[in-house]
């Protein structure tokens, strides 16, 4: 049996290798790519091997200007994503919370009906409304700026959802608690589910700054000025760069993909505990 059981655990773990590698592949040829000039991945494809260009590529695309109108460097445009990143993240979280506090807590009439009506807005992709968006950004003149990229998307009926059902699982005892000791209801929100609702903010927030940050349609269509350029659309831009005789820069398209990766993974590595437990959590 403990034989069995060894060659059991083994195979497990082959598999997770197997999987793990069949992943990480495709990054790693990105990765080893970028590190080559774009001469060598015309002529031979994408690569396995690292060259010895590596500090000379990404700090040619960290710091010199490119772009359509050669005034934009990738450390602009990632500062870009990061504004939009953690701007749709907490902008969603708040209106989300507050939505949902008030259908669950204030009971007003036709609350259930609003938020079935919120919920539906699931149906409704930004693709679809993309068109009468920019409309009403181009007449409040949020055009080219940094409120036109994040407030029209901040509002959100998945987290309107789970901070929904997270609310109606706090006992009904907390709030007849909070009014005995006088608590008003900014009061009991601030200081009773706020805390209570960390993990499954930190959840929301994962989901929602990876969701922000790879934008790519919105900001393609609200930003004209290059300034505001995010690191998505930095890719394109390089990727599709002819100039005369100069060869296609895959090798800086490929670095600006690694580069993309990095602030998402990090989020994820960091709150990983917090958003297993925000999701899977029961008791509260």
């Amino acid at each position: 049996m403990k034989v069995l059981w060894v060659r059991y655990q083994l195979l497990n773990h082959l598999l997770l290798i197997l999987g793990v590698a069949f992943l990480a592949l495709p990054l790693w040829m990105v990765f080893a790519s970028s590190t080559h000039d774009p001469a060598t991945i015309i002529r031979d494809g994408m690569q396995l091997g690292l060259s010895d260009q590596f500090f000379e590529t990404y700090l040619g695309v960290l710091t010199e200007k490119k772009g359509f109108t050669e005034q934009v460097t990738a450390s602009m445009m990632m500062i870009n994503s990061m504004i939009l990143g953690v701007g749709f993240a907490v902008g969603k979280i708040i209106v989300s919370m507050t939505a949902a506090y008030a259908i669950v807590y204030f009971r007003f009439p036709l609350g259930t009906l609003l938020f079935w009506i919120i919920f539906t807005t699931l149906l409704l992709p930004l693709e679809v409304r993309i068109i009468p968006s920019y409309k009403v950004v181009a007449d409040l003149g949020m055009l080219n700026s940094y409120s036109g990229l994040i407030i029209p998307l901040i509002a959100s009926a998945t987290g309107t959802f789970y901070f929904r059902q997270f609310f109606r699982s706090v006992p009904d005892e907390l709030l007849e608690a909070a009014k005995l000791d006088g608590a008003g209801a900014w009061k009991f929100f601030i200081d009773i589910l706020l805390p209570l609702s960390r993990t499954m903010m930190a959840a929301l927030f994962i989901i929602m700054f990876v969701v922000g940050w790879n934008q790519y349609l919105w900001p393609l269509l609200m930003t004209t000025d290059e300034s505001y350029s995010t690191i998505v659309l930095g890719i394109k831009s390089v990727m599709q760069t002819i100039d005369g005789n100069r060869l296609p820069e895959y090798n800086r398209g490929f670095a600006l993909a690694i580069l993309a990766l990095i602030p998402p993974v990090l989020i994820v590595i960091l709150f990983q505990r917090w958003f297993i437990k925000g999701l899977l959590e029961s008791d509260k």
